[in-house]
This record gives C-alpha cells, sequence and structure tokens, in this order.
C-alpha cells in the first residue's frame, strides 16, 4: 500500500554552535589575563550574568596551586576561546552571540568542577558588581 501524503518540505534546522575539545586546545595560547580583563570590562554586561560568572569562576578556579595542569590547561583553552575575536559565533551578533562562549565555559567548569569550591565561587560573585 503506498501512501498518498507527499514529503513536506521543511526549512533546514540550523546547527547549533559545536566546538569540539582539541579546537578549543588550540585557544590556551590565547589567553592573556591583560585581554581577559579587558574583554570582562567592556564586554561582561553584554555577556551577561551567567557568562560572565562562568568566566569569572574559571579564572579564580586557575589561581588555585593545587590546581593539575590538565585542568589549568583546559581551563586556559576555554577562556582564550572566550576572549578570542574569531570564535564559531561571533560575538558582536545580537542575542546569540555568546552562545557558543557559554557552551564552552560550561563545558571547562564541568571538566574542573571537582576544584571549583566555595571559596571560589564567592570570589566570582564578588567579582560580579564590578562587571555587570
Amino acid at each position: 500500500m503506498t501512501s498518498s501524503h507527499e514529503p513536506v518540505d521543511t526549512p533546514p534546522v540550523p546547527a547549533t554552535a559545536s566546538v569540539a575539545p582539541e579546537d578549543v586546545a588550540a585557544y590556551e595560547e590565547t589567553f592573556r589575563e591583560p585581554r581577559f580583563w579587558h574583554k570582562i570590562t567592556r564586554y561582561g554586561r553584554r555577556a551577561g550574568r551567567e557568562v560572565t560568572r562562568r568566566a569569572l569562576q574559571l579564572y579564580f578556579v586557575m589561581q588555585r596551586p593545587d590546581v593539575p595542569l590538565w585542568a589549568k590547561s583546559t581551563i586556559l583553552g576555554a577562556l582564550g576561546y572566550f576572549i578570542s575575536p574569531l570564535d564559531a559565533i561571533p560575538d558582536l551578533i545580537p542575542a546569540g552571540g555568546y552562545v557558543d562562549d557559554a557552551s564552552v565555559l560550561g563545558a571547562a567548569l564541568i571538566a574542573v568542577s571537582v576544584y571549583i569550591d566555595d571559596d571560589v565561587k564567592a570570589r566570582a560573585e564578588q567579582a560580579m558588581p564590578k562587571w555587570l
């Protein structure tokens, strides 16, 4: 029995921005502390509270002396991606430019979550009003 229904043409669904871990690792060399603070200062409000919180938590956890090299490398890659003007979705695009940054920062937070203690969270929260 054949169906009399013809397939409906639907527009393609845009793929969400996904960034492979090896692509983020390439951004490790991009991280520079002055560039990080410049990005937070100029774009923290535009990036939004959650993106800024994630970036600050990663920054402060990286300062801990007990964090192993692999975790610091992961953080440097994510923060380097955050401060880079060249990423999957340009940051200047309204209402979506920081979606890829948020996902990269979130993935890094998950990877190093064991090192995010109450002190790191408190330092990030204390810094938030300065930038937002």
